[in-house]
């Protein structure tokens, strides 16, 4: 792309995720993720029902009189993306790729975490941590990270998603909210998504696409892994293989929801070409 069209999509992400921000998620987010903890706000007078643990004796000695502290939730927050770059997520065939789709959900929660006051960090993955954007506030800041969701090329095409997962353990010692968006076509990462949901508050979002479940009927055809490059040829047609093709899908899918349950994460699921938008607000209302 170039510099002119990266800008006018960077635009278009930018009205279409505040938009959204603003009418729909602003409240149901705030709400759906508690801060650190309780700070110290200021002293005002003893009133019938207020927590006698909360009576401040030297205020109260000074002022001749009974005050008890008020103490506010801390809102600030840190939000890391961990964003799966693998090639597997080039595939798409409703009009936009698992890819796009990823990038337009990261640019919704970064405005929500921008109108929210909170920092949001991100993270790029193959089978290795191919960028880490530290997080941070501010408009310019979420602005640069939708740019390289829209521009960044991997270095490599397989998936890790331990290495992520490590990798985001390693550089914050302070509990976040860290949204994981991939199409986890991977294994072997229940442990390391268990070590990190015990620190961190996590929640995976799994994309996949039409075609990711059902292979279409179409003869014969020679068909490519993205990621490891090797090429086989298919016959569609084979009931056989199209049901093992669907078998293969349902596995990933259902060992996604039996590894985030038993890790104590959460986790949706959202097709390209749906409506994420809705499925996004249910979460955070249920979260609140």
């Amino acid at each position: 792309m170039t510099a002119a069209e990266i800008l006018k999509e960077v635009r278009e992400l930018q009205i279409k995720s505040k938009k959204l921000t603003n009418h729909l998620f602003t409240g149901e987010y705030h709400t759906a993720f508690k801060g650190q903890g309780m700070a110290f706000k200021e002293v005002k007078e003893y009133s019938a029902g207020d927590d006698i643990r909360f009576i401040d004796w030297n205020v109260s000695a000074r002022m001749n009189g009974t005050y008890s502290k008020v103490f506010e939730e801390e809102r600030e927050l840190s939000v890391f993306l961990l964003v799966d770059a693998s090639a597997s997520n080039l595939f798409g065939t409703q009009s936009q790729s698992k890819k796009d789709l990823i990038t337009e959900i990261s640019a919704v929660l970064a405005f929500s975490a921008l109108s929210n006051n909170d920092k949001t960090g991100l993270i790029f993955f193959t089978d290795t941590v191919e960028k880490y954007i530290p997080s941070s506030k501010g408009h310019e800041h979420v602005l640069y990270m939708v740019r390289e969701l829209l521009t960044f090329e991997a270095k490599t095409k397989q998936t890790n998603i331990v290495k992520a997962l490590q990798f985001l353990n390693n550089i914050t010692r302070h509990k976040s909210i860290v949204f994981v968006l991939s199409d986890f076509a991977d294994e072997g990462y229940h442990e390391a998504l268990r070590v990190a949901a015990k620190k961190h508050d996590v929640i995976g979002i799994q994309v996949f696409d039409k075609n990711d479940h059902t292979l279409p009927d179409i003869g014969l055809v020679q068909v490519q892994d993205p990621e490891t490059g090797k090429n086989v040829w298919l016959d569609t047609s084979d009931a056989i293989i199209r049901y093992n093709y669907e078998l293969q899908f349902t596995k990933i899918q259902n060992d996604a929801k039996n590894v985030f349950r038993t890790s104590g994460a959460d986790l949706l699921q959202i097709a390209t070409g749906e409506d994420y938008v809705k499925t996004l607000q249910q979460f955070f209302i249920k979260r609140a």
